[in-house]
Formats: structure tokens, C-alpha cells, sequence
């Protein structure tokens, strides 16, 4: 007697062969048979019509705080996604001193956005050390985990406030190779950093700056493991992420490591600058290097408003400057002139006009819904404004809550980005589900995978799902996931091949604090099975609690 049998549906099992008709069976949560099965079980779900596909895998996550009080790491299942890779860009929860939260929080505050109170309303800390921070998280899983541990918390950890002021001595390395040791003893799947990030005061994180001997010395530990480094790189540069394949290449081929870079991103202002990052990529695995490109499948809408900051003014300081103070500071900086003359700068001598005319306004929040779906560029003429005005003065006029979205940020050429998906060495991954929770609408990878680059032809359906199956399970070193094998955890998706793909952007009231977050509603998913228990199925989350750490 088996538990499930998934039946009737054509088989996709992660390899990039070919699908077939049959079936999947299931016991003790592993695959016990797949092709035509005979036999009863005491769950059938019927897959006619529906391709039966090994769990999705996603690689770039910051569900660290979402999987405290979510174990299903909402909205990831819907998708179709059955293991997260959380702690990326340096960042996790642990090891981390009691000391050291503040600090913490003020990070994923400013990388992630995500609300202060995420980390203080939602849970109970518990923990200082990696073990620690496991076990909390596995009490309520619906999904498995494969944890980073992040490079800017060991370095805390070891450093306390240096670790933002200078370089490592020798016995601060050692220290720091023992602490990694153990996280990854604990079950961290690897060691992420940046060289990008700053914190909520505009100074670099701690990892950058670590120089390339310690990065060197911690690279030797993951080669102990066979783990995996993932860092951000400088992606504003080709030139510089060109070097920081190089020397990723060398870490890998050193210490026999996998090494990931995200993220990848097409981008019309520089056409040439993802060619030639894969074509450095060919080149170092030429050598024997594992140096993976981390591209993401969809657009980046991007929405905000002046409540807080927001990546989409990264590249306009002042703005920033401002967008970062308390908010009585925020509100006073915004109404004197003087300081707005100089944010108006930033934006150019179109005062706004290139930059920022195409945002629309979104519908709800503060603004007048008579506003909704007009650009910023046809607002500010109606108020004899440039758009720059328009954007400070509208929103003080609405107490800030005046939402914008910048929709089709890049990566929106479908006949560019599909070849470079389909290249045997771009992994797909950076959906940064869990974070920037009021302005990316996170999510909506797999389906737009699907529903852009395989039914208008760039990919095959065997291809699509072994890239974010069988291939990041490679990738990643989880052995156990990614391929519908006898033996093989029974980590299963059900979904209709015609109609998979995100839904319009939606907001979703569950985040601690303001309660919300913006998100893609899926579409075209049927069941999905966690360890052979159903933990989505037919629009809904069971009450499966099968999921595990792993690694």
C-alpha cells in the first residue's frame, strides 16, 4: 500500500529528458515508483491533463524572518516552489549576539526593506547560534530550507563594531573560519556576501571590508564541505563583475567549491553587459571553474512611496539621505527648500522628467483615486510641475502615503532574456521572496518562466523544469531533491502547462507592522506535495507540516 500515488499525468522528473505519461508513487515520504504504477494508496491525486515535475527550488531568498511565524514561506508553495535558500547578501539571523540584533534589523531594514517589526512583533528570539536559529525555524515548516549563513554576521560576531572599520587580523580569520565551521556543521548550505550592500546609515556591511584573504580562508572551510559561496557582486559594472567572476573562478577551482553571483539582470542602457558575463562564465568552467550566473526570470516592478526608503532611489543620494530619517526628520527634510532643491538635482536637468515620468500611480493608499493609473509625467503637467515636485509635493500633501510603481524595470525583453535562460550555465534563481515587502512584487518567477519563455518557444517544458529542479539541486548539492527517482524525497508539483503564471500584482495583510506586502498571485498550480504530504492543493495551504532543513 502506498501513501499517494500522483497518476495519469506526464512526467517531467527534473532530468531534461523527454516527458512521458504515467505515475509517481509514494511511501514514507520517498518516491517509491514512477512510470506505470499499479497498486492502491490511501491519497490518489488525479494529474490528467497536468504535468507531474520534481518541487521547484528557489536559490535567492530572504524568507530568515517570514519562516519564524510562516512556515510555508507564503506565497513560495503556491508556486510551486518546495525549498528556499534563505540568507543571502551576506545577511542571516544567526550566529548572532544579543548585542549585535539592533545592528542586524537596521540591515535587512535597508537591503531587504523590511519593516522593523518583523523582527520584534512576530517571534520570540531564542537563539544566538546557527543550531539555535535551526531549531526555531523547524518546529512549523510546511517547506524545506537550505540555509546560508551570512558573511556580514560572522564577521560581527567575531568583530562586534570593527567589523565595519576595518580589515581581519590573522586570529579574527581563524576565529572566523571555527564560526563558519560550525554553521555549517548546524546544516548551512553555504556562506553568502556583498559587495554592494550598505546598512541604514549608508556604510558598507560588514563583509565588505573583509579583503580577499579572509574571503580566501573562509572559501577553504566551504571546500572542507563542498558548500557553496554566493556573493553579490558590483552588478552596476561589468568590468568589476567581470573581476569578481575571476576571482570567484579562482576560489572555486582552489578549493573545489560551486560558486553562484547574482544578480544577473538585462538591462537595454548596457545590452552588452550579460554576453559578456556569460562569455567570462564559459571561459572559467573551460578552466574547471563552477562559477554560476544567478538570472531571474521576471521584470522588476518596483513600487513605493516617501514612507520609507526604497532601492528604486539608490542611485540618487540625497534622496536616500532624506528617505532614511525618522519621519518627522523625513517630513522636515521634505518641505525644506533648500534641501529639495539639492534631491531635485539628483534627478537631472529634466528635474524628473527621463527618470521618473513613467512611474504610475497605483490605485489605494492615501492618494486621490482619481490619480490612479496615471504617470507621474502627466500629473506633474496637470500641477505645472516638474515630476520631481509632483512626486514630494503630492505625497506631503497625503501625509506620504502616496504609492508609485515602476513597472518593466529592465529584464522586460522577452527576445533578449529567453536565450540567455536557456544557456546551459545561467541558473535561474533571485526571486528575494521575503523581502522587499512593500515594493517588489516578489514572486511570480516560476510562472513566468513558463508562461513567457517556454510556451512562446525560448525553452522547452523538459528544459524550464530541469533548470529550476534537477540543476539547482546540482548546483546546490542536495542530493536528495530536484529529480523524480525511486529513493529520492517526494518533493512533487502539479501544475497545467497552459495556464501556469503569475497574476497581477496583489497585496497581501500578513506582514507584522504595516501588515502588508505586495505579491504575484499564482496561477495554473494544482497540488503540491512536501515529502510526499500535500501541503497546497486546489488554492489552498493544508495543514502538512512535512518540511525539513536540508541540505
Amino acid at each position: 500500500m502506498f501513501d499517494v500515488i500522483v497518476k495519469n499525468g506526464l512526467v517531467v522528473d527534473g532530468s531534461g529528458a523527454p516527458g512521458f505519461k504515467g505515475d509517481v508513487a509514494i511511501k514514507d515520504g520517498r518516491i517509491a515508483a514512477v512510470g506505470k504504477v499499479t497498486g492502491e494508496a490511501r491519497t490518489v491525486v488525479d494529474a490528467t491533463g497536468r504535468v507531474v515535475a520534481p518541487g521547484f527550488i528557489d536559490p535567492h531568498t530572504h524568507f530568515d524572518v517570514q519562516l519564524l511565524w510562516d512556515g510555508a514561506a507564503k506565497p513560495a508553495l503556491e508556486h510551486g516552489v518546495t525549498c528556499v535558500v534563505p540568507g543571502n547578501c551576506s545577511l542571516s539571523l544567526a550566529p548572532l549576539k544579543i548585542a549585535d540584533r539592533a545592528r542586524l534589523i537596521g540591515m535587512f531594514q535597508q537591503i531587504e526593506e523590511m519593516p522593523p517589526e518583523a523582527f520584534t512583533e512576530a517571534f520570540e528570539w531564542t537563539w544566538e547560534d546557527f543550531a539555535g536559529y535551526r531549531a526555531a525555524i523547524e518546529k512549523d515548516l510546511s517547506i524545506n530550507v537550505a540555509p546560508l549563513v551570512g558573511h556580514s554576521v560572522i564577521r560581527l560576531w567575531v568583530m562586534g563594531p570593527a567589523s565595519q572599520e576595518r580589515a581581519a587580523t590573522p586570529d579574527e580569520i581563524k576565529a572566523m573560519q571555527d564560526l563558519l565551521r560550525e554553521c555549517l556543521e548546524a546544516g548551512a548550505v553555504g556562506l553568502s556576501t556583498s559587495f554592494v550592500d550598505v546598512d541604514e546609515n549608508g556604510r558598507p556591511v560588514p563583509s565588505r571590508f573583509a579583503q580577499f584573504e579572509e574571503l580566501d580562508a573562509l572559501s577553504a572551510v566551504l571546500g572542507e564541505f563542498g558548500r557553496m559561496l554566493q556573493i553579490v557582486p558590483e552588478f552596476y559594472a561589468t568590468d568589476i563583475t567581470i573581476a569578481r567572476i575571476d576571482q570567484l573562478a579562482e576560489l572555486s577551482l582552489k578549493h573545489n567549491i560551486p560558486t553562484t553571483f547574482s544578480p544577473v539582470f538585462d538591462n537595454a542602457g548596457t545590452p552588452n553587459s550579460v554576453p559578456r558575463q556569460i562569455a567570462r562564465v564559459e571561459e572559467q568552467f573551460a578552466r574547471g571553474a563552477r562559477v554560476w550566473p544567478q538570472m531571474q526570470t521576471r521584470p522588476a516592478d518596483i513600487s513605493f512611496s516617501l514612507l520609507r526608503p526604497s532601492l528604486f532611489f539608490g542611485r540618487l543620494p540625497r534622496w536616500m539621505r532624506v528617505l532614511r530619517q525618522p519621519l518627522e526628520q523625513r517630513l522636515a527634510g521634505l518641505r525644506d527648500p533648500a534641501i529639495v532643491e539639492k534631491m531635485i538635482a539628483d534627478t537631472g536637468p529634466d528635474e524628473g522628467e527621463k527618470l521618473l515620468g513613467r512611474l504610475v500611480l497605483r490605485g489605494g493608499d492615501a492618494a486621490p483615486p482619481e490619480l490612479a493609473g496615471m504617470t507621474l509625467s502627466e500629473i506633474a503637467k496637470a500641477r505645472g510641475e516638474t515630476p520631481a515636485r509632483a512626486l514630494i509635493s503630492l505625497s506631503l500633501e497625503h501625509g506620504l502615503d502616496v504609492a508609485f510603481v515602476s513597472a518593466n524595470a529592465g529584464h522586460e525583453k522577452t527576445e533578449r532574456v529567453g536565450p540567455m535562460l536557456a544557456h546551459p550555465l545561467v541558473h535561474i534563481g533571485a526571486s528575494d521572496g521575503g523581502a522587499h515587502l512593500a515594493s517588489f512584487a516578489t514572486y511570480g518567477d516560476t510562472g513566468y518562466l513558463f508562461s513567457e519563455f517556454v510556451r512562446k518557444g525560448h525553452l522547452t517544458l523538459e528544459q524550464a523544469v530541469a533548470k529550476i529542479t534537477g540543476e539547482t539541486a546540482d548546483i546546490w548539492g542536495l542530493k536528495d531533491r530536484g529529480r523524480l527517482q525511486p529513493g529520492k524525497a517526494a518533493d512533487i508539483v502539479v501544475f497545467d502547462a497552459e495556464r501556469i503564471d503569475r497574476a497581477e500584482e496583489l497585496p497581501i495583510f500578513d506582514m507584522p507592522g504595516d501588515g502588508m506586502r505586495y505579491t504575484r498571485a499564482a496561477r495554473g498550480i494544482d497540488t503540491v506535495l512536501v515529502n510526499g504530504e500535500v501541503a497546497y492543493t486546489a488554492g489552498s495551504y493544508t495543514m502538512a507540516r512535512a518540511g525539513v532543513v536540508c541540505v
